[in-house]
């Protein structure tokens, strides 16, 4: 087992990192937040939703094979059931680093994802967001970390 904050630490060492989930209509998707939040902090991002060619004036992309040059990590911001599918897609894409993006709900987790990506020797993040660490956190997100850690909805280890 890995301490969280060791693999979030290792998973924002990435440079280069996918974001599903990504909505045209931003209000209120967990996903535009990271992705916007890691723009902003210097990350190279790329938008993830097999409906959008563009996500404001920068290229969508409909899977992760499809990003030009690949990325080292994928945050899952989208439905539950579509978690495996994107750790498959992690797995055949050579893709290491997973994080299934939670808050209070049940957010992206499947265990049954996280099992598959840990089996296929992934580093899997299994619920927390990674706006709550260091470089891309902010004083509200490490507050909500703590507090969901107290209530389990963030792992303390993975």
């Amino acid at each position: 087992m890995i301490k969280l904050a060791d693999a979030a630490a290792d998973f924002l060492a990435s440079k280069r990192i996918a974001v599903t989930g990504v909505s045209r209509n931003p209000a209120g998707h967990g996903s535009n937040a990271v992705y916007e939040r890691l723009l902003e902090r210097g990350f190279e991002v790329f938008p993830v939703n097999p409906n959008a060619t563009m996500i404001g004036d920068r290229p969508c992309y409909p899977d992760l094979a499809s990003i030009p040059g690949g990325v080292e990590a994928v945050v899952i911001g989208t439905s539950p059931k579509y978690a495996k599918a994107t750790v498959e897609q992690a797995v055949a894409a050579g893709i290491k680093k997973v994080w299934m993006h939670r808050s209070v709900d049940a957010g992206s987790v499947d265990p049954a994802a996280a099992a598959y990506g840990r089996e296929h020797g992934l580093t899997v993040i299994d619920g927390g967001c990674p706006l709550m660490f260091d470089p891309a956190a902010d004083g509200g997100h490490k507050f909500m970390c703590g507090v969901l850690k107290f209530f389990g909805k963030v792992p303390r280890t993975v």
